[in-house]
């Protein structure tokens, strides 16, 4: 998971970075209005924007990171990236103007980091069963049956999107070949070898991975199966 960090205070910055890539996230982050719509290119999981930056209105800015976003990716990026705005003022209009761009949360400076972390969670995981299922730069539409791959569709077979779909539902837990087996095959899985598994796998990861020897999607955990993610 990426978020984007936009907060001209660059000591809150570096104390979010921390806290986040303590929390396992990846970060980016940018000081400025014109910093942010040079480095954020659509694909960030989440985002935290200070409405007060020194070079323009937060809210605007979110408004054109998410139509640059769509313009960049096409279709694939039909659903707005989720923010979470960042403010120091606790005024009313702020809060509506916030929400009326999309804003998933807002949270008034000083705040606790373990509150903010939990509100990251949440809005990630409302995401999450919102339908997309994203891992790195894999994105899983499962009403459509469609996977994206760095904003391009890519074709797999029905075991491979059930396998790669049954992964990214359960990123973090080893899967065992027991459990692959029952998830995919079902009942057909009885009748099903080891071996067929891998090679789905392997066919799977061949499409997926961008250096077979080293995977970064899914990993074998020796003895037991595989896992995809940290």
């Amino acid at each position: 998971m990426r978020i984007g960090i936009i907060e001209d205070d660059r000591l809150l910055c570096q104390a979010l970075e921390i806290a986040l890539r303590e929390a396992g996230y990846g970060t980016a982050s940018a000081h400025t209005k014109k910093e942010a719509l040079s480095l954020f290119d659509g694909k960030e999981d989440l985002l935290l924007i200070d409405i007060g930056l020194p070079d323009g209105d937060g809210v605007r800015l979110y408004q054109q990171l998410c139509r640059e976003g769509k313009a960049l990716h096409g279709n694939p990026r039909e659903d707005r990236i989720p923010a979470i705005f960042l403010t120091a003022r606790d005024e009313e209009r702020d809060m509506l103007a916030a929400f009326d761009v999309g804003a998933e949360d807002y949270v008034v400076k000083p705040f606790s980091m373990k509150v903010l972390l939990k509100r990251i969670e949440v809005v990630l995981r409302r995401k999450s069963e919102g339908g997309i299922l994203v891992c790195r730069d894999l994105e899983l539409y499962p009403e459509r049956k469609q996977v994206f791959l760095c904003g391009k569709e890519i074709s797999l077979t029905a075991k491979e999107y059930r396998l790669l779909e049954y992964f990214m539902r359960n990123q973090g837990q080893v899967l065992t070949m027991d459990s692959l087996l029952q998830a995919v095959w079902g009942l057909d899985g009885e009748f099903v070898s080891e071996n067929t598994v891998s090679v789905t796998i392997r066919r799977l990861r061949k499409k997926i991975e961008p250096d077979m020897s080293r995977p970064v999607y899914i990993r074998n955990v020796f003895g037991l199966g595989y896992r995809m993610g940290e």
